[in-house]
């Protein structure tokens, strides 16, 4: 069944804004031309056909991905990845693209029309199509389904906003879901949500999230202990503020500005979600009269340092190594969402956030109900509990053990999500 003609004249109006944004975020004239031509026009040659698709819109989503991705490599398979945005594709290729010159892909998702999707699946021919947690683009599901390729939704999640949402449009969702040949979603909650908007439960299953099955890779357990050692941090008591949004930074980093000119052994390391505010970040920093250094200009932390702005794609797991407390961010600010608490307690590190958690509800949930993480209502409440575990180590190991007994618990879900793929394979 084809999407209505309202969604498709939807597409031709909003292109013009599509492409508008894209150029505002363009890093070259080079990098613009490329891209564009990804997402409206020419495509890029196929490396291989016949490929094993991943879809997974930004660096969140890949990062699930990646253990799903490396198997399947190592397996000899050819695997192409797309991404929506520019930080996701980056994270791709930063993983595989040297290991698996000759079988591995990352191209951008083009827009979802009808002649761009046809072009790419003709370009491409991909055996399977494996979408990453939730975006669903209704002529790229119709298109896919009418040939017959297998198309399955991995590590879905589905917030109660994003179900009322999608409610709203049932004459659009209804199809989708239908001509998704499996669901796998990472809890009961998401799994009853998708059997609301009427998923067919016989092509459902709760495998769990892959993202408990994540660890930090050998490179960045070693660079951290090799930058503990050069830059003579031990006796520092490490805040790491991760993946931040605005105000998140200006408003903590506020809160503990007292502590930062007073205390010399603490130190707050900031790491925003978005590059193109990396510099925006700098000067909140500056602002506040702290001292800062950047990992973009290959500064260092010196005994002075009391702000480390961390403006590099790729290296946020470095940042957990070397921290005692963490907050992740995208969940103080408005409407937030959250990010992935998993990361920082994979590192067993004592982890805090903000009350605006809905993408992670269920996952964090649990953490909250077993004392394994806590949740702030203001910057304030997070500036004084940070600062407070750093210093009350009994406290900081008690949350510690508490999100480890969890995490642990929830291991798994890697395995059984390559038992349903090669199904369909």
């Amino acid at each position: 069944m084809q999407p209505p003609f309202w969604y498709q004249f939807l597409l031709q109006c909003i292109q013009p804004l599509y492409r508008w944004r894209v150029k505002k975020r363009s890093d070259s004239a080079l990098a613009l031309d490329e891209e564009l031509k990804q997402r409206f026009g020419e495509l890029v040659p196929a490396l291989n056909t016949n490929v094993i698709w991943f879809h997974a819109v930004s660096v969140g989503e890949t990062n699930a991905a990646q253990p799903l991705i490396e198997h399947y490599l190592k397996q000899g398979k050819n695997v192409l990845v797309t991404n929506t945005t520019k930080t996701g594709q980056a994270r791709a290729k930063s993983l595989f693209a040297e290991k698996f010159p000759s079988s591995f892909q990352a191209v951008f998702l083009p827009i979802d029309t009808q002649e761009q999707v046809e072009k790419f699946l003709k370009q491409y021919q991909p055996k399977i199509l494996l979408l990453m947690e939730t975006e669903l683009w209704p002529n790229l599901l119709a298109i896919v389904s009418k040939k017959g390729i297998p198309q399955l939704l991995l590590n879905a999640r589905l917030s109660e906003k994003s179900a009322n949402g999608y409610a709203k449009f049932k004459r659009l969702t209804q199809p989708m879901l239908s001509q998704l040949n499996w669901i796998a979603t990472q809890d009961e909650a998401t799994y009853t949500r998708f059997a609301s908007l009427g998923k067919n439960t016989a092509s459902m299953s709760v495998v769990g999230n892959i993202k408990f099955d994540i660890q930090p890779s050998e490179q960045a357990v070693t660079t951290a202990k090799a930058i503990y050692q050069d830059w003579h941090l031990q006796g520092r008591k490490i805040i790491v503020l991760a993946s931040t949004h605005a105000d998140e930074e200006k408003n903590i980093l506020s809160a503990l500005e007292h502590q930062l000119k007073t205390d010399a052994q603490l130190l707050c390391i900031v790491v925003p979600r978005h590059p193109e505010r990396f510099n925006e970040v700098y000067n909140i920093i500056e602002n506040l009269g702290l001292t800062v250094q950047r990992r973009s200009l290959q500064q260092s932390i010196d005994q002075n340092t009391q702000v480390y702005l961390a403006d590099s794609m790729g290296e946020l797991w470095i940042w957990y190594a070397l921290s005692q407390v963490s907050y992740v961010g995208g969940s103080l600010n408005e409407p937030g969402g959250g990010h992935n608490i998993l990361e920082p307690i994979a590192m067993n590190i004592a982890t805090i956030l903000g009350k605006n958690y809905f993408n992670f509800q269920t996952l964090v949930d649990e953490f909250v109900e077993n004392k394994g993480v806590q949740v702030v209502q203001s910057a304030e409440e997070a500036a004084e509990l940070l600062y407070t575990l750093l210093n009350d180590e009994q406290q900081q190991q008690a949350m510690v053990e508490q999100a480890n007994t969890i995490f642990c618990k929830n291991q798994g879900s890697v395995a059984r999500h390559i038992k349903l793929i090669d199904q369909f394979l």
